[in-house]
């Protein structure tokens, strides 16, 4: 009987990257073992087991991939060699260029993954949510940097900002995915930031 061809040597890397991408574009719960697999080359369940061990540790090494490679724009937030609005404005505006390429599938893994997930996934809830908490903590830190080096005055509340921002980024994602191209979210930040600059003058002045 004539051979078909060798199978797909399995790149555990590229799969992961792979995974990462399927979780991204349809979230964690409607991606099937069966689109993963096929992804990977069509490798047997056995072999997934045997790589990966759940769906989920699969799911936890693909967000892993995702905060060290195009997750890494929220890195700017914590970059202190910038003032704290250059910081934000740099922040903003490099997520919303990588959320809007169409390289790979549009928005925030963080945010969109979960969505929608079923009361026996709270597990996945939490997991995302504490990374997303993590990029929070970075942007609180930058406004109280801030107001330590008198870039906003000290009767600023700072939970207050943090909030701002935080959901100006996460709105990102969503106008991402319903196709609202870079340009006009930029021209939002834009904005955004001279609500920072409104901020920024002391009350009475």
């Amino acid at each position: 009987m004539p051979r078909t061809g060798r199978p797909r040597s399995f790149n555990r890397d590229e799969a992961v990257v792979a995974a990462m991408i399927l979780f991204w574009e349809y979230g964690f719960e409607s991606t099937s073992l069966a689109q993963l697999r096929a992804a990977m080359g069509d490798i047997s369940a056995a072999s997934f087991y045997a790589a990966f061990e759940s769906k989920e540790a699969l799911f936890r090494e693909a967000v892993d991939q995702y905060i060290s490679t195009y997750g890494h724009v929220s890195e700017s937030f914590r970059d202190t060699s910038l003032t704290s609005k250059a910081a934000m404005e740099l922040g903003l505006r490099q997520t919303a260029r990588m959320q809007t390429e169409n390289s790979h599938p549009l928005g925030c893994l963080l945010v969109l993954s979960a969505i929608n997930c079923s009361p026996e996934q709270q597990h996945i809830q939490d997991l995302l949510s504490k990374e997303r908490e993590r990029v929070r903590g970075w942007i609180k830190e930058c406004i109280e940097r801030a107001v330590a080096n008198g870039e906003l005055p000290e009767s600023t509340d700072i939970s207050m900002v943090v909030i701002l921002f935080e959901t100006f980024l996460r709105g990102i994602s969503t106008q991402a995915r319903d196709g609202v191209p870079y340009e006009a979210i930029d021209a939002a930040i834009t904005q955004l930031m001279s609500v920072w600059d409104a901020l920024s003058v002391e009350p009475g002045n």
